[in-house]
């Protein structure tokens, strides 16, 4: 057994998740946290809401609120639409918890005593008309390395580039649009060059990494890596521990971060132990996992790693960071203030969650960006969920129930064609398991597709419904396979879609959860002589005429406020 913490990107509390933003990271870190409990691994999934910054700053003043009222009301808002979602955190916290704070403010003392904290007078921007310095997102302008005309003050979201606000071409005060003036001002520093050697071996060593995550980390390694800015002058977020700094703010990036620790030492104090957060961050033989899109990349591989290195402590450094790339909505990339896409509320509102699930596994842009679009959506519920898995299940279970009286048939022996589809499960569970544990979530469910499409072929050319009036132990031995199919078809499926999966589960006669069982249980077949249970259809079809509807509903919903997506 081995120890894993599975981290999901912090999503920020200045508004409600999108269906990018859950692919990218917290529905594929549940599906590999699900699926490593399943195969007996001791895991730890943790992520929280990601409070302080310019982010939160600006939808707070925009609201005429302050931050702290938006970002308790918002945290609870996600943290629950995340459990209707069936994301199986083990801690979803945020990063105004007392831990955290207290967590982050240590860390940058040790790295501060360490040496790797310097002072500096740089030159910032600030805006006259509203009297206030503009940090990161309180600024906008062109990347002047891709020429992207939205960029932020701290990352250019077209080319991921960390930038440093002075850095923009033609700049402009988010808050009233006026061109800012340069002014200069201490800020405390973090020697990246110092930590480069470090650094440089661990990408250049871990040949886990994505190939999008290891270009973009060695890339940014090849310009040489620059003293990056810890502080920031806005109040919105933990007080900075350097002497002298008591007006000072840490960085959202360096805060978040950290939040992956500070949410596991979280999780075990609430279970009144202590000190075992130590034997997954202390432990080198913990796999450390995180899962973002691509424009995080820079702070999971090369930031982070610099914080956990400096600090002095023996902290692992993340084992492998599955990097996505853009999930797009018909072309376009999501956007709040251009209503682009669909938010996670209000696709609840219009599906169960699980065929959102599904269809967004499917889509997972694992290797390339990936467009979302409604037909899209109802080709994979209506061709892959029902035709391919649904279809082969219902006519399994039904042929059972009819001609064995709903008892899994007993057979002395396996006829040669029905031994090698059985080979083929046992081939397909493997398969599965190898690249879930490559983080190849999309593949795996491709593969698990595979398995159902393999079984409506062996049906086809096995002819149970012609073999049970010649011989009724060839029937039985064919169906005695096609249900073992079925019984791995719901394990396999229990990380991806797990509501569905106990429902297939349960029409095999099981009263447990499926989630409960082992991974390896997919390889074994279903007991002779177990009753089924109640057999129905588990998924339906999206019809021209439904599909239609839910783009007028979603319209509606959105007209109307109905959710809090479209409140905000």
């Amino acid at each position: 057994m081995s120890r894993w913490v599975i981290g999901a990107a912090w999503p920020y509390t200045n508004a409600v998740p999108h269906l990018g933003t859950l692919i990218g990271s917290v529905l594929s870190a549940d599906v590999v946290a699900r699926f490593l409990r399943m195969k007996g691994e001791e895991v730890i999934f943790v992520s929280g809401s990601d409070e302080h910054g310019t982010p939160i700053e600006v939808e707070a003043r925009k609201r005429g609120v302050d931050p702290k009222v938006l970002t308790d009301k918002m945290h609870e808002l996600v943290a629950e639409l995340f459990r209707k979602w069936n994301i199986s955190f083990d801690n979803y916290t945020r990063t105004e918890n007392p831990l955290h704070k207290e967590f982050v403010r240590e860390i940058f003392t040790k790295i501060y005593r360490n040496g790797y904290i310097f002072t500096k007078e740089i030159e910032v921007l600030f805006c006259e008309k509203c009297g206030i310095y503009l940090p990161d997102r309180f600024v906008e302008g062109k990347c002047p390395f891709c020429g992207y005309e939205f960029a932020k003050g701290d990352q250019c979201e077209n080319c991921g580039r960390l930038l440093d606000p002075v850095q923009l071409v033609e700049p402009h005060c988010v808050f009233c649009g006026s061109k800012p003036v340069v002014r200069k001002v201490k800020h405390w520093f973090i020697d990246l060059p110092k930590l480069e050697p470090e650094i440089r071996k661990y990408i250049e060593s871990n040949d886990r990494l994505p190939e999008n995550a290891k270009n973009m980390s060695l890339s940014i390694l090849r310009e040489g890596l620059r003293p990056r800015c810890v502080t920031r002058d806005n109040k919105w977020g933990i007080p900075a521990p350097f002497p002298g700094a008591e007006d000072k703010t840490i960085y959202v990036w360096f805060d978040a971060v950290l939040g992956y620790i500070s949410a596991t030492i979280e999780y075990f104090k609430k279970l009144g132990k202590e000190e075992e957060w130590k034997k997954f961050w202390l432990n080198p033989d913990t796999k450390v996992v995180f899962f973002i899109g691509k424009d995080n990349i820079p702070f999971h591989t090369i930031i982070l790693p610099a914080l956990l290195i400096a600090s002095g402590e023996k902290f692992v450094l993340p084992w492998t960071v599955a990097s996505t790339e853009y999930l797009l909505f018909e072309g376009r990339k999501f956007s709040k203030s251009k209503r682009v896409g669909i938010w996670i509320d209000e696709a609840l509102e219009l599906l169960p969650a699980d065929y959102w699930r599904f269809a967004l596994l499917y889509m997972r842009p694992e290797t390339r960006d990936m467009s979302f679009s409604w037909e899209l959506l109802q080709e994979i519920v209506n061709t892959q969920l029902n035709d391919v898995i649904g279809n082969f299940i219902h006519r399994v279970l039904t042929f059972v129930k009819k001609n064995f009286n709903g008892e899994i048939p007993r057979v002395e022996k396996l006829y040669p064609e029905d031994v090698r589809f059985q080979e083929l499960i046992v081939k397909v569970v493997d398969e599965v398991d190898n690249l879930l544990m490559n983080m190849r979530i999309r593949d795996a469910l491709l593969k698990v597709i595979e398995l159902a499409r393999e079984g409506n072929r062996f049906l086809n050319e096995r002819a149970p419904w012609t073999k049970i009036k010649t011989s009724r132990e060839e029937a039985a031995s064919i169906m005695f396979v096609a249900i073992h199919a079925v019984k791995a078809l719901a394990i396999m499926l229990a990380p991806f879609i797990p509501t569905f999966a106990n429902e297939i589960w349960r029409q095999l006669g099981y009263s447990d959860d499926v989630t409960s069982r082992r991974w390896d249980e997919a390889k074994k077949p279903v007991t002779a002589g177990q009753k089924l249970g109640e057999v129905r259809p588990v998924f339906k079809k999206i019809s021209n005429h439904e599909l239609e509807e839910l783009k007028k509903r979603l319209q509606k919903i959105r007209a109307e406020g109905k959710v809090p997506s479209a409140r905000i």
